[in-house]
């Protein structure tokens, strides 16, 4: 779900599997515009007012990141991450993430920073004891 909450969209960033429905909400007194700017999935835009019942969106193609705005606020914005699995997380203020259920094999794990871009890393999942992995952005 993505909310519009004190004229920021809850959450900043998130994730969501092809096909998975998106209900986006407008929990403000102010009217806000959800404007889509993605590359491959197609684009929507729609104004939507307050208290109206959240409105339903869905990706039909992978693609890392989509790019919310709101065209009536400029420095609303949010991000998606449309994967065709399940095997996603978005980290917790103190950087740290899980991915529960993944089965055994040999992965690249790729983390994403609005600012900072792209990292990659091999990871390798037995299934017996957790997998580690430590990545760190260096602002430039």
């Amino acid at each position: 779900a993505l909310d519009q909450k004190g004229c920021r969209y809850v959450p900043h960033v998130f994730g969501v599997q092809v096909g998975q429905p998106v209900s986006i909400s407008n929990s403000d007194p102010a009217l806000h515009n959800v404007h889509a700017v993605p590359k491959v999935n197609r684009e929507f835009n729609f104004s939507q007012s307050p208290k109206v019942p959240p409105a339903p969106r869905i990706f039909t193609a992978p693609e890392v990141m989509v790019s919310f705005r709101c065209d009536v606020h400029g420095w609303m914005n949010a991000f998606a991450g449309v994967v065709p699995h399940p095997f996603f997380a978005v980290t917790k203020e103190d950087g740290s993430f899980e991915i529960k259920g993944l089965p055994p094999g040999t992965y690249t794990i790729e983390a994403w920073h609005e600012q900072l871009g792209t990292q990659t890393q091999s990871v390798v999942v037995d299934g017996k004891t957790p997998a580690k992995v430590s990545l760190s952005f260096k602002q430039t």
